[in-house]
Formats: C-alpha cells, sequence, structure tokens
C-alpha cells in the first residue's frame, strides 16, 4: 500500500486523526504538543500517526494535504490545518463549532477553560 493510500484510508477511517512528530501521550515537537495537548484536554478522542516513524508518511502527508508543515489534524476526513491554525480556532471557539456540526465529541467546559486561561 502506498502512503498516499495509508494516508487516506487513515484520515477516512479515524473521526479525528492527528499526523504528529512523535505520539499524543509523547510528542516530540513542541507544536505537535501543543496541538494534541488541546485535544487531549478537550477530551477529543483521535488517532494519532508519528510521522517520525515513516519517512513515506512524512512526506507523503504534506503532498497530500499540500501543507508544508507537521502537525496536521483532520476531522471527519478533511484537513484543517497545522499549529497555528488549531491554536487561533480553539482560542476564537471555530474548532468547538467544527467539532459540533461534524458530530465530534469534546468538552465544551475545557474549551472554555483553554479560553479563559489565554484570554
Amino acid at each position: 500500500m502506498s502512503a498516499k493510500d495509508q494516508i487516506k484510508q487513515t484520515v477516512t477511517s479515524n473521526d479525528v486523526v492527528l499526523f504528529m512528530k512523535g505520539t499524543k501521550s509523547m510528542p516530540q515537537c513542541g507544536f505537535s504538543s501543543r496541538v494534541a495537548g488541546v485535544l487531549n484536554f478537550m477530551g477529543v478522542e483521535f488517532a494519532d500517526v508519528n510521522v517520525l516513524a515513516d519517512d513515506g508518511i512524512r512526506q507523503g502527508i504534506k503532498d497530500f494535504s499540500d501543507w508544508p508543515t507537521i502537525p496536521q489534524l483532520y476531522v471527519k476526513g478533511e484537513f484543517v490545518g497545522g499549529c497555528d491554525i488549531i491554536t487561533e480556532m480553539t482560542l476564537s471557539g471555530e474548532l468547538d463549532t467544527l467539532f459540533e456540526e461534524k458530530g465530534v465529541a469534546f468538552d465544551k467546559a475545557a474549551a472554555d477553560k483553554i479560553r479563559e486561561a489565554n484570554g
């Protein structure tokens, strides 16, 4: 199976997927850590794909999304963005709206706490 096929299968078979450096329990870069931390804090169930474990996936995800950086968040098969975009969406409440529209369970109170702490 090609990297592109693996990526496509992963994003279509999981509601929320984070392509990251490291894993959700042990991120290996600050940007990946920030996005995984937000998702974990908000109680979002997500699949993590460690791009450091496979060079084909590491380059393949950049080609797949036409986005040059890692981490990359996918929700219901759609590319949402990287660290800066996810941070911005979290603080503006757009991420809450996206999860609500897509039927992804999350802790609204936790999302509100993130905004309060960064307000």
